[in-house]
């Protein structure tokens, strides 16, 4: 062999050959003037190997090149060199016979690259990573992972002892990506990839495409077919195609899996996810709630991020059960017409060493710069949105969500932080914009390729945005020049209205700014009206705990507050727990406090909240006109003094007007007048005081004629009896 060779040989043995398929595998040869083939395979720890179906005459006995474990057979030449068997004696009996995976051609083709590298291969997921797969006519997996800056990879996994040497993977030129096709293994495989960097350390990495983990604190990636689950929500989807969720019902039950329910006879354990398809499913459809948003479900390494912190981008926890568990949880929602979104974080991701971070020894998915490329508020990591596999890599795992697991929306959280390149940063902590501005170019760029490739693909679907500032055009579309979302949270509305409802009666007419801004800016945007996890954690306290007084008046404050939030423009979303009333700061590590529905106070909350639900999904003025101004009339909001609100909701129709009135002080406010713009009797849908929720059941007792007496600039009006802490919705009989 020549000197090249030797120091070739010498590299494959150390495990520092960028291509080990330049001496492994079949290769032709020129002896003494004379084609040959020479079969070389490295197979550290064998005693023996013998190259079959090369030579369809014969059998070859393998001679060892060298005493760390290659070994080389010549056979005589043929015209085509195709994938071919090695019999091995480890020294273990049974004796290994198996294909050899460097006798195989290339998987990826020059296209798949091509669009990656473009930032245009918006399937990726189905190439890189992990799948099972037939090449050449042979089954196995094929492995492939994007590592440009690394001078090896190779895949490890028990299958070969987690020894680096053995499957050591085809670089594919420029672009970057490493890939190998071994033959024979399959399902429930574990895995990682070992990655030598440019100073020669070694890195252990999970796969950033893997589908399945193994369950933490352990991160070894699983080979999984994710393909093989049998839907049946075929007339869902197609529905859901057809539907203008703009002027659809929204109401939506926020959860944390983990600590919805758990079963405390078995360790605490939280529920899986066909436990949840059950006990999640019905609980949610009785509520009358017709969408459930999950907190992220993507793999994550700490309980106490709530999923906020991925390291698995296209890999369902597996804290739950497997992918199809997963599955079936979705298609039984979509089966009882329930939609799910799923919070979904391309914002940061955390600095654990088997994950993202510093993948290949370079700063591959985050920016090198701490500047643009670290979270100081939760000490996590910036995507470089500029570099186009990056972004590819993203857009690709919202669309696979989409994709594999019918997903009907995506949340994308902590938006404000992408678009602000001084998110949370003092001067001199930021790197303006090419322009000297603060917004993040690269990032909104991406965000608008998110929503149109989202929207392009998979129509009926929908995209929220966790955004808490003024950024215009949020949901505005992106040929219009916005960045393209559906619908975003009005942070500002959730953060007066706790700041207002918080405060004691005697001083709400103080704050009463705080019941109407909102309404100021309401159609600005496409609004989803948020009282979400957010405000229950870290000291804020539950709900319930933030409403001012004594027992009897925080539920009717809760009542009044839910029932403010139902009445108000913008679909609807509710953290689980408080629908009925949780008294505790919610609590990752423990279940909803279920145990306070045996009282009564607890019992009524939660049927108040039922009724709301089915009032909301039943009455069209209360969802059809959420972003046009013609669906909001105000009555009157300047009498703070009596703590007393009031307005009008109104559908299409000519029959479609509700009248609200709150009443945020304790008193019992009687012949109390209020204009209307129609006559005839105003049937009352819900009273928040009504005994049946827990109240003290004072009010209009069913309903109320109107008057022809003109008030408010209206030609008619209602002497109402509002209850002390209550709200009254009713329904004019035309």
């Amino acid at each position: 062999m020549s000197t090249l060779e030797s120091e070739k040989i010498q590299n494959l043995i150390s495990g520092d050959l960028a291509d080990p398929f330049s001496i492994l595998g079949a290769h032709p040869l020129i002896i003494d003037g004379s084609k040959k083939i020479v079969a070389r395979a490295f197979l550290p720890g064998a005693r023996s190997v013998t190259v079959l179906d090369l030579d369809p005459d014969q059998e070859h006995d393998a001679y060892p090149v060298n005493s760390q474990g290659l070994f080389a057979a010549i056979l005589p030449s043929h015209k085509e060199i195709s994938p071919y068997h090695l019999r091995v004696d480890f020294g273990i009996d049974p004796i290994s016979t198996f294909y050899d995976c460097y006798s195989f051609s290339p998987v990826l083709s020059d296209f798949d690259l091509y669009l990656f590298s473009q930032g245009n291969n918006y399937k990726i997921y189905e190439k890189l990573g992990a799948h099972l797969w037939e090449h050449q006519g042979v089954s196995g997996t094929l492995f492939a992972v994007w590592a440009p800056s690394a001078t090896r990879v190779s895949v490890v996994g028990d299958f070969n002892q987690w020894d680096g040497r053995r499957h050591q993977m085809r670089s594919r030129g420029s672009s970057g990506i490493w890939e190998l096709f071994v033959p024979h293994l399959g399902d429930g495989l574990l895995y990682k990839f070992e990655i030598r960097i440019q100073s020669g350390d070694i890195l252990i990495k999970a796969d950033p495409f893997a589908f399945y983990f193994e369950e933490r604190p352990r991160t070894a990636a699983i080979v999984r077919d994710i393909d093989n689950f049998d839907w049946t929500d075929q007339e869902w989807i197609s529905s859901r195609e057809k539907k203008d969720h703009l002027n659809e019902p929204m109401s939506v039950y926020e959860v944390h899996l983990g600590s919805w329910r758990r079963n405390v006879e078995e360790d605490n354990r939280w529920l899986t996810y066909r436990e949840a398809a059950d006990e999640l499913v019905s609980y949610v459809k009785e509520m009358g709630f017709n969408y459930i948003e999950f907190m992220p479900l993507a793999e994550h390494p700490f309980d106490g991020s709530w999923g906020y912190q991925v390291t698995g981008y296209y890999a369902a926890t597996s804290r739950y059960g497997s992918p199809q568990d997963l599955m079936y949880l979705i298609d039984c929602c979509h089966a009882e017409g329930i939609g799910v979104i799923l919070d979904w974080v391309p914002a940061h991701f955390p600095k654990d060493a088997f994950a993202l971070a510093y993948f290949d020894g370079t700063h591959l998915y985050e920016h090198d710069d701490p500047r643009k490329g670290v979270h100081n508020d939760w000490d996590t990591l910036i995507f470089n949105y500029g570099r186009t596999e990056v972004k590819n890599f993203l857009v690709s795992s919202a669309l696979f969500w989409l994709d594999k697991y019918h997903i009907d929306g995506l949340r994308i959280d902590a938006v404000a932080s992408m678009l602000y390149l001084d998110y949370s940063r003092k001067e001199g902590e930021w790197i303006p914009n090419c322009y000297g501005g603060r917004e993040n170019l690269e990032a909104i760029e991406f965000i608008k390729t998110l929503n149109t490739k989202v929207y392009g693909n998979f129509p009926g679907v929908i995209t929220i945005a966790e955004e808490s500032t003024a950024w215009p055009g949020v949901t505005c579309p992106v040929h219009l020049g916005g960045l393209g979302f559906m619908f975003k949270w009005n942070m500002g509305w959730m953060h007066d209205m706790l700041t207002f409802m918080s405060q004691d009666p005697i001083h709400r007419k103080y704050h009463f700014d705080k019941l109407t801004f909102a309404l100021l800016y309401a159609f600005h945007e496409n609004f989803i009206l948020p009282l979400s996890h957010d405000e229950v954690v870290h000291g804020k306290a539950s709900l319930l705990s933030k409403m001012p007084g004594d027992d009897f008046q925080k539920f009717a404050n809760l009542r009044l507050l839910l029932g403010y939030m139902y009445g108000e423009p913008g679909k609807k979303i509710l953290f689980m727990g408080s629908e009925f009333g949780q008294w505790w700061e919610w609590d990752h590590d423990q279940s909803l406090q279920w145990n306070l529905l045996q009282y009564e106070p607890h019992q009524g909350l939660q049927q108040y909240v039922k009724d709301l639900n089915k009032t909301y999904l039943s009455e069209p003025a209360l969802y059809e006109q959420d972003f046009d101004t013609q669906g909001f009339e105000w009555i009157d909001f300047r009498d703070a003094d009596s703590n007393v609100i009031s307005f009008i909701r109104k559908g299409t129709g000519s029959d479609q007007t509700l009248v609200f009135v709150f009443n945020f002080s304790p008193v019992y406010r009687r012949n109390y007048r209020i204009g209307v713009p129609v006559p005839g009797y105003y049937r009352e849908l819900i009273n928040s005081d009504a005994a049946c929720y827990g109240g003290s059941n004072l009010g209009l007792s069913g309903g109320i004629e109107a008057e022809s007496d003109s008030w408010h600039g209206r030609p008619y009006s209602l002497d109402l009896a509002i209850p002390p802490l209550g709200m009254i919705i009713l329904k004019p009989e035309i």
